[in-house]
């Protein structure tokens, strides 16, 4: 039996680099449930794996200043973002910029 929050899933947002991401999530559960291999863990563990196959971003850890994550958050609410993709989108800009400035591209 499948669970109802399984059935009317529907992904929070699009992933635009595979239009079906969301979709072959919920097929893979489904076919975890109709064998019996669903277990605690289980979504974290599609999830985790279907997004090291689409390419996500690696994660790592930087130390900011206090001040300057309590102004990036405050300009990520304004613009109605995470503030970790307001800083990404920050430094991506600047990065872009660089590139300019020293004649790389």
């Amino acid at each position: 039996m499948i669970p109802k929050w399984l059935r009317n899933y529907r992904p929070s947002k699009p992933n635009h680099k595979k239009p079906n991401g969301g979709r072959k999530i919920r097929i893979l559960l489904q076919t975890a449930s109709s064998r019996r291999k669903l277990r605690a863990g289980t979504v974290a563990r599609i999830a985790r794996e279907s997004a090291s196959r689409v390419g996500a971003s690696p994660t790592i850890t930087i130390r900011l200043a206090e001040n300057d994550i309590t102004r990036a958050r405050t300009f990520a609410a304004e613009k109605g973002l995470r503030y970790q993709t307001y800083l990404k989108m920050l430094l991506h800009q600047a990065l872009n910029s660089e590139e300019k400035a020293a004649g790389r591209r």
